[in-house]
C-alpha cells in the first residue's frame, strides 16, 4: 500500500507517506497553532521525500475526529483537496481506530480513547461508540479495560479508584503510521464504513447574535 495519512485532530498535527505499513517520509508539529497553514506544507514535503506523487498513492487517509473543529476541518479539507485532484480514494478514521492500531495485543481487554475535549470532558470511543462525559459522571466500562489517548490517565485514575480493571497504555496521540494503518482496514472492509466527514461530537462553538446577522448594506442590495 502507498498511502498519504493525515491528522491535525488533536494537539499534534501530522502528516507521512506510508509504504507497506512502514513510514517513507513523516512531519509532525503542535498543531495549535496555524494548521491550516502548516499541515499542506508538511504533506507537500513528505510526498516530495518519498519520491511518490498523489496520482501514484493507493488512497489518502484522514482523521475526521473527535477533536479540534478547526483541526479537523484543516485536515479534511487538505485531504479533500488532494484526493480530487489526484483522483484517489479518501478513508476516514476516528482517533481512537488510529491509537487502536498501536496497541495489536491487549490480552482480551475491551479498548477505549478517552479524548480531551477542553470543555472540562472527554470524549470516550469503544468499539464504535462515541460520549461525551464529565470527568465527574464516567460511564462503567466492561472489565478489564485498556484505554488511550490524551485524556486517558484521568480516566483511568478515576475508574482504578472505583475499582475497575484498568490498564493504562502509553498511547496518547495517534501517529500518522497509525493513521495510515486504520485506513487499510477500512479500505479493505475490515473496519465499518465512515463518512469522510466532520465527526463533530458537540455543537460548533459558534453562534448567531442575539439579535440576528446584520442585514447586507444597502449597495449590496441595489447590486
Amino acid at each position: 500500500m502507498r498511502v498519504l495519512a493525515l491528522d491535525s485532530a488533536l494537539v499534534r498535527c501530522s502528516a507521512a507517506v506510508v509504504v507497506d505499513a512502514a513510514v517513507a517520509a513523516g512531519r509532525h508539529e503542535d498543531a495549535r497553532h496555524g494548521v491550516a497553514s502548516r499541515l499542506p506544507v508538511m504533506a507537500a514535503t513528505v510526498l516530495e521525500e518519498s519520491g511518490i506523487s498523489p496520482p501514484a498513492l493507493d488512497y489518502i487517509s484522514v482523521v475526521v475526529g473527535p477533536g479540534s473543529f478547526t483541526g479537523i476541518r484543516a485536515g479534511l479539507a487538505l485531504a479533500h483537496g488532494l484526493s480530487l485532484a489526484a483522483g484517489i480514494p479518501l478513508i476516514g478514521v476516528t482517533v481512537g481506530e488510529a491509537l487502536a492500531e498501536a496497541l495489536p495485543h491487549l490480552g482480551g481487554r475491551r479498548f477505549y480513547a478517552a479524548i480531551d475535549s477542553r470543555r472540562g470532558r472527554v470524549f470516550l470511543e469503544c468499539e464504535g461508540g462515541i460520549g461525551a462525559y464529565s470527568l465527574d459522571a464516567l460511564p462503567e466500562p466492561y472489565a478489564p479495560v485498556a484505554i488511550a489517548g490524551d485524556a486517558a490517565i484521568a480516566v483511568a485514575a478515576r475508574w482504578a479508584a472505583a475499582g475497575k480493571n484498568v490498564m493504562l497504555t502509553d498511547a496518547r496521540l495517534p501517529s500518522a503510521r497509525h493513521v495510515a494503518l486504520a485506513g487499510h482496514k477500512r479500505f479493505l472492509g475490515l473496519l465499518p464504513p465512515l463518512a469522510t466527514q466532520p465527526l463533530y461530537i458537540d455543537p460548533p462553538e459558534a453562534r448567531l447574535p442575539p439579535d440576528g446577522l446584520r442585514p447586507p448594506p444597502l449597495a449590496a442590495l441595489s447590486a
